[in-house]
Protein backbone atom coordinates (compact mmCIF):
# COMPACT_ATOMS: atom_id res chain seq x y z
CA UNK A 1 0.00 0.00 0.00
CA UNK A 2 0.68 3.52 -0.45
CA UNK A 3 1.05 6.31 2.01
CA UNK A 4 1.81 9.86 0.98
CA UNK A 5 2.88 12.51 3.60
CA UNK A 6 4.56 16.14 3.04
CA UNK A 7 5.16 14.43 -0.26
CA UNK A 8 7.31 12.00 0.92
CA UNK A 9 6.04 8.46 -0.62
CA UNK A 10 6.23 4.89 1.07
CA UNK A 11 5.32 1.24 0.47
CA UNK A 12 3.53 -0.01 3.61
CA UNK A 13 2.17 -3.50 5.01
CA UNK A 14 -1.83 -3.72 5.13
CA UNK A 15 -2.83 -2.73 8.83
CA UNK A 16 0.52 -0.64 9.81
CA UNK A 17 -0.57 1.89 12.37
CA UNK A 18 0.30 5.63 11.34
CA UNK A 19 1.92 6.23 14.59
CA UNK A 20 4.95 3.21 13.12
CA UNK A 21 5.04 4.13 9.58
CA UNK A 22 5.49 8.35 9.85
CA UNK A 23 7.46 7.66 13.23
CA UNK A 24 10.35 9.86 12.18
CA UNK A 25 8.25 12.77 11.04
CA UNK A 26 6.27 12.60 15.01
CA UNK A 27 9.76 12.38 16.75
CA UNK A 28 11.45 14.72 15.11
CA UNK A 29 8.20 17.28 14.68
CA UNK A 30 8.73 20.99 16.05
CA UNK A 31 5.45 20.87 17.84
CA UNK A 32 4.09 17.14 19.70
CA UNK A 33 1.86 15.85 16.70
CA UNK A 34 -1.69 14.70 18.48
CA UNK A 35 -3.64 13.39 15.60
CA UNK A 36 -3.79 13.41 11.68
CA UNK A 37 -6.24 13.44 8.67
CA UNK A 38 -5.73 10.43 6.80
CA UNK A 39 -7.88 10.81 3.76
CA UNK A 40 -9.40 13.79 4.72
CA UNK A 41 -10.94 12.10 7.76
CA UNK A 42 -9.18 12.72 11.43
CA UNK A 43 -7.68 9.32 12.77
CA UNK A 44 -6.12 8.19 15.91
CA UNK A 45 -2.41 7.91 15.02
CA UNK A 46 -3.28 4.44 16.64
CA UNK A 47 -5.14 4.07 12.95
CA UNK A 48 -4.50 1.08 10.93
CA UNK A 49 -3.96 1.50 7.33
CA UNK A 50 -6.26 -0.74 4.73
CA UNK A 51 -5.66 1.62 1.47
CA UNK A 52 -3.89 3.65 -0.11
CA UNK A 53 -4.13 7.39 1.36
CA UNK A 54 -2.16 10.86 1.86
CA UNK A 55 -1.71 11.94 5.59
CA UNK A 56 -1.27 15.32 6.81
CA UNK A 57 -0.03 15.09 10.59
CA UNK A 58 -1.49 17.67 12.86
CA UNK A 59 -0.11 19.46 16.15
CA UNK A 60 -1.77 21.87 18.46
CA UNK A 61 -1.60 24.84 16.10
CA UNK A 62 -4.90 23.20 13.87
CA UNK A 63 -8.07 22.88 15.00
CA UNK A 64 -8.55 19.85 14.81
CA UNK A 65 -5.33 18.89 16.80
CA UNK A 66 -6.35 21.58 19.64
CA UNK A 67 -9.80 19.51 19.96
CA UNK A 68 -7.86 15.97 20.23
CA UNK A 69 -6.02 17.93 23.03
CA UNK A 70 -8.27 19.65 24.68
CA UNK A 71 -10.11 16.25 24.58
CA UNK A 72 -7.38 14.45 25.77
CA UNK A 73 -6.86 16.66 29.25
CA UNK A 74 -10.88 16.45 29.90
CA UNK A 75 -10.32 12.72 29.69
CA UNK A 76 -7.20 12.89 32.17
CA UNK A 77 -9.29 15.05 34.05
CA UNK A 78 -12.13 12.80 34.48
CA UNK A 79 -9.62 9.83 35.32
CA UNK A 80 -8.00 11.62 38.02
CA UNK A 81 -11.20 12.99 39.73
CA UNK A 82 -12.68 9.29 39.54
CA UNK A 83 -9.19 8.29 41.03
CA UNK A 84 -8.87 10.65 43.89
CA UNK A 85 -13.12 11.63 44.44
CA UNK A 86 -14.72 8.66 43.39
CA UNK A 87 -17.67 10.36 44.55
CA UNK A 88 -17.74 13.40 42.71
CA UNK A 89 -20.43 13.88 39.84
CA UNK A 90 -18.77 16.07 37.52
CA UNK A 91 -19.99 17.84 34.73
CA UNK A 92 -17.61 19.71 32.02
CA UNK A 93 -20.36 22.81 30.67
CA UNK A 94 -18.77 25.05 28.06
CA UNK A 95 -15.66 26.90 26.89
CA UNK A 96 -14.44 29.97 28.53
CA UNK A 97 -11.70 32.26 26.86
CA UNK A 98 -9.09 29.01 26.11
CA UNK A 99 -10.99 26.87 29.10
CA UNK A 100 -13.58 24.77 30.23
CA UNK A 101 -15.71 25.82 32.86
CA UNK A 102 -16.76 22.42 35.01
CA UNK A 103 -18.63 21.92 38.25
CA UNK A 104 -19.54 19.06 40.54
CA UNK A 105 -23.08 19.02 41.66
CA UNK A 106 -22.80 17.23 44.52
CA UNK A 107 -19.54 18.45 46.27
CA UNK A 108 -18.16 21.56 47.87
CA UNK A 109 -14.91 22.28 45.67
CA UNK A 110 -12.05 23.38 47.55
CA UNK A 111 -8.75 24.64 46.57
CA UNK A 112 -7.38 21.58 48.35
CA UNK A 113 -9.48 19.40 46.12
CA UNK A 114 -8.29 21.24 43.23
CA UNK A 115 -4.82 20.90 44.01
CA UNK A 116 -4.96 16.73 44.95
CA UNK A 117 -6.92 16.61 41.49
CA UNK A 118 -4.05 18.64 39.20
CA UNK A 119 -1.14 16.68 40.99
CA UNK A 120 -2.98 12.84 39.75
CA UNK A 121 -2.86 14.75 36.68
CA UNK A 122 0.67 15.63 36.26
CA UNK A 123 0.92 12.22 37.82
CA UNK A 124 -0.54 10.57 34.87
CA UNK A 125 0.69 13.05 32.01
CA UNK A 126 4.75 11.52 32.97
CA UNK A 127 3.81 8.07 33.09
CA UNK A 128 2.80 8.86 29.57
CA UNK A 129 0.37 5.86 29.86
CA UNK A 130 -1.21 4.60 26.84
CA UNK A 131 -4.69 5.00 25.90
CA UNK A 132 -7.05 2.85 24.05
CA UNK A 133 -9.93 2.54 22.13
CA UNK A 134 -12.50 -0.48 22.99
CA UNK A 135 -15.79 -0.95 20.84
CA UNK A 136 -18.60 -2.01 22.49
CA UNK A 137 -22.19 -2.59 20.88
CA UNK A 138 -24.82 -0.05 22.45
CA UNK A 139 -25.95 -2.68 24.55
CA UNK A 140 -22.80 -3.57 25.96
CA UNK A 141 -21.96 -0.13 26.69
CA UNK A 142 -25.46 0.53 28.44
CA UNK A 143 -24.98 -2.43 30.68
CA UNK A 144 -21.22 -0.95 31.17
CA UNK A 145 -22.60 2.57 31.92
CA UNK A 146 -25.36 1.30 34.35
CA UNK A 147 -22.56 -0.55 36.72
CA UNK A 148 -19.32 1.24 36.46
CA UNK A 149 -20.14 4.91 35.53
CA UNK A 150 -22.83 5.40 38.24
CA UNK A 151 -25.13 6.58 35.14
CA UNK A 152 -22.41 9.90 34.78
CA UNK A 153 -21.94 8.51 30.84
CA UNK A 154 -23.91 8.88 27.81
CA UNK A 155 -26.63 6.07 27.27
CA UNK A 156 -27.15 6.38 23.52
CA UNK A 157 -29.91 7.38 21.80
CA UNK A 158 -29.22 7.19 18.25
CA UNK A 159 -31.72 6.92 15.16
CA UNK A 160 -33.32 3.63 15.81
CA UNK A 161 -33.00 2.91 12.43
CA UNK A 162 -29.66 2.62 12.51
CA UNK A 163 -29.14 -0.51 15.44
CA UNK A 164 -25.40 -1.57 13.83
CA UNK A 165 -23.68 1.30 15.40
CA UNK A 166 -21.00 0.76 17.60
CA UNK A 167 -19.88 2.30 20.78
CA UNK A 168 -16.44 3.43 21.07
CA UNK A 169 -15.21 3.79 24.44
CA UNK A 170 -11.53 4.85 25.81
CA UNK A 171 -9.74 2.72 28.23
CA UNK A 172 -6.34 3.86 30.14
CA UNK A 173 -5.05 1.89 33.07
CA UNK A 174 -8.41 0.43 35.00
CA UNK A 175 -10.40 3.16 33.51
CA UNK A 176 -12.88 3.49 30.82
CA UNK A 177 -15.16 6.37 29.78
CA UNK A 178 -17.08 7.81 26.24
CA UNK A 179 -15.53 10.89 24.41
CA UNK A 180 -17.42 11.76 21.54
CA UNK A 181 -14.44 11.74 18.63
CA UNK A 182 -10.64 11.13 18.77
CA UNK A 183 -8.45 10.71 21.69
CA UNK A 184 -4.74 11.50 21.69
CA UNK A 185 -2.91 7.80 22.30
CA UNK A 186 -1.07 8.32 25.38
CA UNK A 187 -1.70 11.17 28.33
CA UNK A 188 2.05 12.35 27.49
CA UNK A 189 0.61 14.76 24.70
CA UNK A 190 -1.00 16.70 27.50
CA UNK A 191 1.73 18.94 28.27
CA UNK A 192 0.13 22.29 29.25
CA UNK A 193 -2.77 22.83 31.28
CA UNK A 194 -3.81 24.07 34.52
CA UNK A 195 -6.60 23.47 36.87
CA UNK A 196 -7.90 26.61 39.15
CA UNK A 197 -11.13 27.05 41.22
CA UNK A 198 -13.10 29.65 39.64
CA UNK A 199 -17.00 30.58 40.53
CA UNK A 200 -18.60 27.90 41.92
CA UNK A 201 -16.75 25.29 39.76
CA UNK A 202 -13.41 25.27 38.35
CA UNK A 203 -11.47 26.15 35.25
CA UNK A 204 -9.26 23.20 33.09
CA UNK A 205 -7.22 25.33 31.27
CA UNK A 206 -5.23 25.05 27.84
CA UNK A 207 -2.96 26.58 25.42
CA UNK A 208 -3.81 29.19 22.64
CA UNK A 209 -3.12 28.15 19.12
CA UNK A 210 -0.96 30.43 18.56
CA UNK A 211 1.37 29.42 21.47
CA UNK A 212 0.79 25.64 21.92
CA UNK A 213 3.77 25.37 24.85
CA UNK A 214 2.00 27.90 27.32
CA UNK A 215 -1.16 28.49 28.80
CA UNK A 216 -2.96 31.40 27.25
CA UNK A 217 -4.39 34.12 29.43
CA UNK A 218 -7.61 33.77 30.84
CA UNK A 219 -10.10 36.63 29.88
CA UNK A 220 -12.92 37.21 31.87
CA UNK A 221 -16.55 37.48 30.61
CA UNK A 222 -19.02 37.67 33.37
CA UNK A 223 -21.68 39.04 31.27
CA UNK A 224 -21.45 35.85 29.17
CA UNK A 225 -20.67 33.41 31.83
CA UNK A 226 -23.94 35.01 33.38
CA UNK A 227 -26.13 34.22 30.48
CA UNK A 228 -24.52 30.93 30.17
CA UNK A 229 -25.31 30.13 33.60
CA UNK A 230 -28.97 31.26 33.49
CA UNK A 231 -29.86 29.31 30.94
CA UNK A 232 -28.33 25.96 32.05
CA UNK A 233 -29.81 26.51 35.51
CA UNK A 234 -33.34 26.83 33.51
CA UNK A 235 -32.72 23.82 32.02
CA UNK A 236 -31.42 21.67 34.85
CA UNK A 237 -34.64 22.41 36.51
CA UNK A 238 -36.61 21.27 33.82
CA UNK A 239 -34.26 18.37 33.38
CA UNK A 240 -33.34 18.46 29.72
CA UNK A 241 -29.80 19.35 30.01
CA UNK A 242 -28.53 16.32 27.90
CA UNK A 243 -29.20 14.69 24.50
CA UNK A 244 -30.46 11.85 26.55
CA UNK A 245 -32.86 13.38 28.45
CA UNK A 246 -33.98 15.82 25.55
CA UNK A 247 -34.57 12.02 23.44
CA UNK A 248 -36.83 10.77 26.38
CA UNK A 249 -39.08 14.05 26.06
CA UNK A 250 -39.04 13.88 22.48
CA UNK A 251 -40.12 9.98 22.78
CA UNK A 252 -43.18 11.24 25.37
CA UNK A 253 -44.89 13.58 23.55
CA UNK A 254 -42.71 14.49 20.35
CA UNK A 255 -41.20 17.21 21.78
CA UNK A 256 -44.22 19.71 21.96
CA UNK A 257 -43.96 20.61 25.68
CA UNK A 258 -39.83 21.46 25.20
CA UNK A 259 -40.72 23.47 22.42
CA UNK A 260 -43.27 25.28 24.25
CA UNK A 261 -41.36 25.84 27.41
CA UNK A 262 -38.00 26.79 24.92
CA UNK A 263 -40.08 29.77 22.97
CA UNK A 264 -41.78 30.81 26.08
CA UNK A 265 -38.10 31.52 27.69
CA UNK A 266 -37.38 33.62 24.53
CA UNK A 267 -40.51 35.39 24.70
CA UNK A 268 -39.64 36.46 28.14
CA UNK A 269 -36.42 37.30 27.60
CA UNK A 270 -37.08 39.35 24.40
CA UNK A 271 -39.78 40.97 26.48
CA UNK A 272 -37.22 41.89 29.53
CA UNK A 273 -35.49 43.67 27.28
CA UNK A 274 -37.91 45.79 25.13
CA UNK A 275 -38.84 47.16 29.28
CA UNK A 276 -35.27 48.11 30.12
CA UNK A 277 -35.07 49.75 27.12
CA UNK A 278 -38.33 51.46 27.52
CA UNK A 279 -37.24 52.29 30.89
CA UNK A 280 -34.05 53.70 30.12
CA UNK A 281 -35.55 57.43 29.22
CA UNK A 282 -32.46 58.73 27.70
CA UNK A 283 -32.06 55.52 25.00
CA UNK A 284 -32.47 56.59 21.53
CA UNK A 285 -30.98 53.99 19.43
CA UNK A 286 -30.03 50.32 20.03
CA UNK A 287 -27.50 48.27 18.62
CA UNK A 288 -27.32 45.00 17.98
CA UNK A 289 -24.55 42.74 16.97
CA UNK A 290 -23.39 39.03 17.49
CA UNK A 291 -21.83 35.93 15.18
CA UNK A 292 -22.83 34.86 12.30
CA UNK A 293 -26.33 32.79 12.38
CA UNK A 294 -27.41 33.68 15.81
CA UNK A 295 -30.47 34.86 14.44
CA UNK A 296 -30.34 38.79 14.64
CA UNK A 297 -32.93 39.12 12.34
CA UNK A 298 -36.38 37.59 13.87
CA UNK A 299 -34.44 38.75 17.56
CA UNK A 300 -35.03 42.39 15.52
CA UNK A 301 -38.54 41.44 14.62
CA UNK A 302 -39.53 40.36 17.75
CA UNK A 303 -37.78 43.10 19.74
CA UNK A 304 -39.92 45.28 17.58
CA UNK A 305 -43.14 44.24 18.80
CA UNK A 306 -42.11 44.01 21.97
CA UNK A 307 -41.24 47.77 21.33
CA UNK A 308 -44.22 48.63 19.98
CA UNK A 309 -46.05 47.08 22.82
CA UNK A 310 -44.56 49.36 25.18
CA UNK A 311 -45.32 52.76 22.62
CA UNK A 312 -42.06 52.56 20.98
CA UNK A 313 -42.29 52.78 17.30
CA UNK A 314 -38.31 50.71 15.87
CA UNK A 315 -37.20 52.59 12.69
CA UNK A 316 -34.13 50.47 10.94
CA UNK A 317 -31.18 51.17 9.71
CA UNK A 318 -29.26 48.56 8.13
CA UNK A 319 -25.35 49.36 8.24
CA UNK A 320 -24.51 47.34 4.88
CA UNK A 321 -26.24 50.23 3.41
CA UNK A 322 -23.11 52.50 4.26
CA UNK A 323 -19.95 50.91 3.01
CA UNK A 324 -17.76 52.47 1.30
CA UNK A 325 -16.96 52.90 -2.58
CA UNK A 326 -15.90 49.87 -3.66
CA UNK A 327 -12.37 51.29 -4.59
CA UNK A 328 -11.98 52.86 -1.52
CA UNK A 329 -12.67 49.50 0.46
CA UNK A 330 -9.49 48.28 2.27
CA UNK A 331 -7.75 44.71 1.54
CA UNK A 332 -6.81 42.05 3.67
CA UNK A 333 -3.22 40.41 3.76
CA UNK A 334 -4.71 38.13 0.83
CA UNK A 335 -4.92 40.96 -1.34
CA UNK A 336 -9.09 40.53 -1.29
CA UNK A 337 -11.06 43.39 -0.04
CA UNK A 338 -11.89 43.07 3.46
CA UNK A 339 -15.20 43.71 4.01
CA UNK A 340 -15.66 43.23 7.30
CA UNK A 341 -13.44 45.54 8.90
CA UNK A 342 -14.49 49.10 10.21
CA UNK A 343 -12.62 50.61 7.64
CA UNK A 344 -15.03 49.18 4.77
CA UNK A 345 -17.87 51.14 6.33
CA UNK A 346 -18.78 55.36 5.48
CA UNK A 347 -18.93 55.96 9.40
CA UNK A 348 -18.87 59.73 9.02
CA UNK A 349 -21.55 59.31 6.41
CA UNK A 350 -23.55 57.05 9.32
CA UNK A 351 -23.08 59.23 12.09
CA UNK A 352 -24.14 62.56 10.25
CA UNK A 353 -27.27 60.47 8.95
CA UNK A 354 -27.74 59.37 12.45
CA UNK A 355 -27.48 62.71 14.23
CA UNK A 356 -29.52 64.04 11.78
CA UNK A 357 -32.23 61.87 12.31
CA UNK A 358 -32.23 61.90 16.37
CA UNK A 359 -32.46 65.68 16.24
CA UNK A 360 -35.89 65.08 13.86
CA UNK A 361 -34.75 65.95 10.43
CA UNK A 362 -35.31 63.76 7.71
CA UNK A 363 -32.69 61.95 5.52
CA UNK A 364 -32.51 59.97 2.64
CA UNK A 365 -30.59 56.57 3.53
CA UNK A 366 -28.72 54.68 0.89
CA UNK A 367 -28.90 51.53 -0.55
CA UNK A 368 -25.97 50.13 -0.97
CA UNK A 369 -25.39 48.25 -4.37
CA UNK A 370 -23.21 45.46 -4.29
CA UNK A 371 -23.33 44.45 -7.88
CA UNK A 372 -21.32 47.74 -8.84
CA UNK A 373 -19.81 48.62 -5.72
CA UNK A 374 -21.57 52.17 -4.88
CA UNK A 375 -24.21 53.85 -3.05
CA UNK A 376 -27.75 54.50 -4.52
CA UNK A 377 -30.21 57.12 -3.65
CA UNK A 378 -33.82 55.86 -4.40
CA UNK A 379 -36.00 58.39 -2.16
CA UNK A 380 -35.97 56.40 0.61
CA UNK A 381 -36.94 58.81 3.20
CA UNK A 382 -36.77 58.31 6.82
CA UNK A 383 -37.77 60.79 10.08
CA UNK A 384 -37.78 59.71 13.38
CA UNK A 385 -41.01 60.47 15.53
CA UNK A 386 -40.06 62.30 19.44
CA UNK A 387 -40.95 58.44 20.49
CA UNK A 388 -39.68 56.45 17.65
CA UNK A 389 -36.36 54.39 18.64
CA UNK A 390 -33.60 53.74 15.58
CA UNK A 391 -32.47 50.41 15.52
CA UNK A 392 -29.35 49.14 14.02
CA UNK A 393 -27.55 45.64 13.40
CA UNK A 394 -24.60 45.12 12.37
CA UNK A 395 -21.19 43.44 12.86
CA UNK A 396 -19.86 46.43 14.52
CA UNK A 397 -22.36 47.72 16.19
CA UNK A 398 -21.18 46.91 19.93
CA UNK A 399 -17.78 49.20 19.01
CA UNK A 400 -18.22 52.43 19.70
CA UNK A 401 -15.85 53.15 16.68
CA UNK A 402 -19.05 52.90 14.50
CA UNK A 403 -21.28 55.80 16.32
CA UNK A 404 -18.31 57.89 17.86
CA UNK A 405 -21.00 60.51 17.76
CA UNK A 406 -23.79 59.34 19.67
CA UNK A 407 -23.30 59.86 23.09
CA UNK A 408 -22.72 56.75 25.23
CA UNK A 409 -26.25 57.32 27.79
CA UNK A 410 -28.36 56.88 24.39
CA UNK A 411 -26.93 53.76 22.93
CA UNK A 412 -28.41 50.35 24.39
CA UNK A 413 -26.28 47.85 23.20
CA UNK A 414 -27.48 44.29 23.16
CA UNK A 415 -25.18 41.10 22.14
CA UNK A 416 -26.75 37.90 20.56
CA UNK A 417 -25.47 34.52 20.36
CA UNK A 418 -26.56 30.88 20.17
CA UNK A 419 -24.87 29.90 23.49
CA UNK A 420 -25.81 26.29 23.94
CA UNK A 421 -25.71 25.07 26.80
CA UNK A 422 -26.98 21.46 26.33
CA UNK A 423 -24.07 18.69 26.54
CA UNK A 424 -24.06 15.24 25.01
CA UNK A 425 -23.64 14.19 28.31
CA UNK A 426 -21.96 15.32 31.64
CA UNK A 427 -18.60 15.06 30.05
CA UNK A 428 -18.86 16.05 25.88
CA UNK A 429 -20.59 19.43 25.93
CA UNK A 430 -21.69 20.78 22.54
CA UNK A 431 -19.77 23.82 20.93
CA UNK A 432 -21.91 26.92 20.32
CA UNK A 433 -19.69 27.44 17.14
CA UNK A 434 -20.92 23.95 16.01
CA UNK A 435 -24.76 24.63 16.40
CA UNK A 436 -23.99 27.68 14.55
CA UNK A 437 -22.53 26.15 12.02
CA UNK A 438 -25.45 23.53 11.51
CA UNK A 439 -27.96 26.58 11.29
CA UNK A 440 -25.56 28.29 8.79
CA UNK A 441 -25.35 25.07 6.55
CA UNK A 442 -29.18 24.76 7.05
CA UNK A 443 -30.07 28.59 6.05
CA UNK A 444 -27.32 28.54 3.00
CA UNK A 445 -28.89 26.13 1.33
CA UNK A 446 -32.58 26.72 2.25
CA UNK A 447 -32.21 30.45 0.92
CA UNK A 448 -28.88 31.49 -0.99
CA UNK A 449 -28.31 28.38 -2.96
CA UNK A 450 -25.44 27.15 -1.29
CA UNK A 451 -24.11 23.55 -0.60
CA UNK A 452 -22.61 22.49 2.83
CA UNK A 453 -19.71 21.94 1.55
CA UNK A 454 -19.49 25.98 0.52
CA UNK A 455 -20.73 26.75 3.80
CA UNK A 456 -17.92 24.71 5.65
CA UNK A 457 -15.24 26.23 3.03
CA UNK A 458 -15.96 29.66 4.18
CA UNK A 459 -16.41 29.26 8.03
CA UNK A 460 -13.19 29.79 8.45
CA UNK A 461 -13.05 33.53 7.44
CA UNK A 462 -16.45 33.55 8.98
CA UNK A 463 -14.88 32.96 12.22
CA UNK A 464 -11.84 34.89 11.86
CA UNK A 465 -14.06 38.30 11.53
CA UNK A 466 -15.82 37.46 14.32
CA UNK A 467 -12.99 36.84 16.90
CA UNK A 468 -11.32 39.90 15.67
CA UNK A 469 -14.45 42.63 15.48
CA UNK A 470 -17.40 40.81 18.07
CA UNK A 471 -15.95 38.87 20.47
CA UNK A 472 -13.67 41.99 22.00
CA UNK A 473 -17.09 44.00 22.05
CA UNK A 474 -19.44 41.65 23.73
CA UNK A 475 -19.06 42.26 27.05
CA UNK A 476 -19.65 46.40 26.84
CA UNK A 477 -23.64 44.99 25.80
CA UNK A 478 -26.03 46.57 28.40
CA UNK A 479 -28.21 43.08 27.48
CA UNK A 480 -27.23 39.67 26.40
CA UNK A 481 -29.37 37.45 24.29
CA UNK A 482 -28.89 33.57 24.50
CA UNK A 483 -30.62 32.95 21.03
CA UNK A 484 -30.41 28.84 21.51
CA UNK A 485 -33.52 26.63 21.69
CA UNK A 486 -32.72 23.62 23.63
CA UNK A 487 -34.77 21.63 20.44
CA UNK A 488 -32.93 23.14 17.58
CA UNK A 489 -30.23 20.63 16.90
CA UNK A 490 -33.28 18.13 17.07
CA UNK A 491 -35.10 20.09 14.13
CA UNK A 492 -31.84 20.77 12.31
CA UNK A 493 -31.24 16.73 12.11
CA UNK A 494 -33.34 16.25 9.33
CA UNK A 495 -32.18 19.25 7.20
CA UNK A 496 -28.49 19.36 7.95
CA UNK A 497 -27.13 15.78 7.77
CA UNK A 498 -28.39 14.74 4.22
CA UNK A 499 -26.52 17.83 3.12
CA UNK A 500 -23.42 16.79 5.17
CA UNK A 501 -23.63 13.48 4.13
CA UNK A 502 -22.94 15.16 0.12
CA UNK A 503 -19.53 15.49 1.31
CA UNK A 504 -16.86 12.75 0.67
CA UNK A 505 -13.50 12.41 1.17
CA UNK A 506 -12.40 13.55 -2.00
CA UNK A 507 -12.61 17.27 -0.22
CA UNK A 508 -10.68 18.66 3.06
CA UNK A 509 -14.12 19.67 4.31
CA UNK A 510 -15.13 15.90 4.75
CA UNK A 511 -13.42 15.81 8.23
CA UNK A 512 -15.83 18.71 9.80
CA UNK A 513 -18.96 17.01 7.88
CA UNK A 514 -18.27 13.33 9.24
CA UNK A 515 -17.74 15.12 13.17
CA UNK A 516 -20.88 17.46 12.59
CA UNK A 517 -22.56 14.24 10.58
CA UNK A 518 -21.69 11.92 13.74
CA UNK A 519 -23.29 14.52 16.04
CA UNK A 520 -26.83 14.92 14.74
CA UNK A 521 -26.71 11.42 14.50
CA UNK A 522 -27.13 11.39 18.55
CA UNK A 523 -30.84 13.33 18.36
CA UNK A 524 -34.10 12.13 18.01
CA UNK A 525 -36.07 14.05 15.40
CA UNK A 526 -38.69 16.68 16.12
CA UNK A 527 -41.13 16.98 13.07
CA UNK A 528 -41.26 20.77 12.23
CA UNK A 529 -44.67 21.51 11.96
CA UNK A 530 -44.64 21.79 15.55
CA UNK A 531 -42.47 25.03 15.42
CA UNK A 532 -43.80 28.24 15.77
CA UNK A 533 -44.19 30.98 12.89
CA UNK A 534 -42.06 33.31 14.77
CA UNK A 535 -39.81 31.06 16.37
CA UNK A 536 -36.31 32.30 15.89
CA UNK A 537 -35.26 28.43 14.22
CA UNK A 538 -37.68 29.42 11.07
CA UNK A 539 -35.08 32.34 9.92
CA UNK A 540 -33.03 28.66 9.24
CA UNK A 541 -35.63 26.18 8.07
CA UNK A 542 -38.04 28.15 6.19
CA UNK A 543 -41.54 29.19 7.26
CA UNK A 544 -41.02 32.51 9.37
CA UNK A 545 -43.64 34.95 10.07
CA UNK A 546 -41.50 37.49 9.61
CA UNK A 547 -40.83 36.68 5.33
CA UNK A 548 -41.64 38.96 3.49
Amino acid sequence: MRVTCNDKILEVEPNSRIKDILKDEIENSKNTIITCICNNKVKSLNHKIKEDCNIELLDYTNKEGKRVYIRGALYIMAKAFKEVYPDAKLTVNYQLSNSMYCVIDNMEITDEMITKVKNRMTEIVKKDLEIQKVIMSQKEAREFYEKEQSKRGILLQLNKKEKTDKVSLYYCEDYYNYFFGVMPISTGVIKVFDLTKYKEGFLIKYPSREKPNQLAPFKETKKLLSTLEEYDEIYKILRIDTVNRLNKRIEEDSGKETIILSEALHEKKISDIADKIVNNKSTRIVLIAGPSSSGKTTFANRLGIQLMLNRKRPVTISVDNYFVERENNPKDEFGNYDFECLEALDVELLNDHMQRLLAGEEVEIPNFNFTNGHKEYNGNILKLEPDDILVMEGIHCLNDKLTNSIPREQKYKIYISDLTVLNLDYYNNISTTDTRLIRRIVRDYNFRGYSALQTIKTWYSVNRGEIKYIFPFQEEADSMFNSSLIYELSVLKDYAMPLLKEIDNSHPECAEATRLYNLLKYFESIPDNYIPKTSLIREFIGGSAFDV
